[in-house]
């Protein structure tokens, strides 16, 4: 078949909602808006298990760091999970490792940020973990099938994580006056860099329109912070937290809350590299890849050797 033939065939797949597989044919701007997206993803999991394994050892009670070991072994399965899907398409894991070592590969703009008290892991859990379900839901039906199938576990596991860190929240604010104050201090701090995980603004985006066209996504830039907007607001009136936006009101002839102007300037300063943590995350990275030399050499070394038996 000629190359036309292939994308017309692939095109019919794509608007009749059948699933591509790693051996279809696929145009290659396709192939590579998923290695760009997933590695993206996989990337954003294990550099975004830094800010909170640094809490493990603080969390106040036996039962807390039983839950935040757990949440952070979670995370590593995730990039597990996406790494072995961006694989299928041909791409080579060292390969993803070293464009994310030299700043080459993005990874989510929100883990370049400290977490600086303890009221911060209840901050990421019910708003970072929350604004990732609102974005990966809609994944578990991306129309590359290893994708979607590897969402379906992670959207499980990070909705746990989301309750855990609303009921960290809830605890703070049923404690102390100085208690409540920490989980304000850490909504003002991470409400707006969560409305930036979404992305650019729809006419910014460079991919959104074509990722849409090929059902990769299933909703916009905009579409999802909308929503994320509307189900967070009511659960922080819960709380009895408010939401640091003085242009935060609910629109009855929209049905939708109004919020104020993000910070642009400030979300592509972080994304360049240049955000409060960005050196210290990719330090880690790169100095966690190094110390684990040995037990790649190893893991090789076992796996000739058995290879070795087998064949005599």
């Amino acid at each position: 078949m000629d190359t036309a033939l292939l994308e017309q065939h692939f095109n019919e797949k794509i608007d009749q909602d059948i699933r591509i597989e790693p051996k279809d044919w696929m145009p290659d701007h396709y192939r590579k808006t998923l290695i760009r997206q997933i590695s993206q993803h996989a990337h954003s999991e294990i550099v975004g298990m830094l800010p909170e394994a640094n809490w493990i050892t603080r969390a106040p009670s036996l039962r807390r760091k039983a839950a935040a070991l757990a949440k952070v072994q979670d995370e590593a399965g995730h990039g597990l999970y996406l790494y072995s899907a961006c694989e299928t398409l041909g791409v080579d894991r060292d390969d993803l490792f070293a464009d994310l070592h030299s700043g080459k590969a993005k990874y989510s703009s929100i883990f370049n940020y400290p977490t600086l008290t303890w009221a911060d892991m209840g901050a990421i859990g019910w708003l970072v973990d929350g604004a990732a379900i609102m974005n990966q839901v809609p994944l578990c039906r991306a129309s590359y099938g290893p994708y979607a199938r590897a969402m379906v576990r992670v959207c499980k596991e990070e909705s746990f994580h989301q309750r855990q860190g609303y009921e960290i929240m809830l605890t703070l604010c049923n404690g102390s006056d100085e208690q409540k104050k920490m989980a304000q201090d850490a909504l003002n701090r991470w409400w707006w860099p969560s409305l930036m995980m979404f992305g650019p603004t729809d006419k910014d985006s460079k991919h959104t329109e074509q990722s849409m066209r090929w059902r990769i996504k299933r909703f916009t830039n905009d579409e999802l912070r909308q929503k994320f907007v509307d189900v967070t607001v009511p659960q922080a009136e819960l709380l009895g937290l408010t939401v640091p936006d003085k242009d935060l009101k609910w629109n009855e002839e929209r049905g939708h809350y109004d919020f104020g102007e993000i910070d642009w300037k400030e979300f592509f300063n972080v994304i360049s590299g240049n955000g409060p943590c960005n050196k210290q995350r990719i330090e880690a990275r790169k100095s966690a890849w190094d110390n684990g030399a040995w037990v790649r050499e190893a893991a090789n070394a076992h796996a000739e050797k058995k290879a070795k038996r087998k064949a005599a």
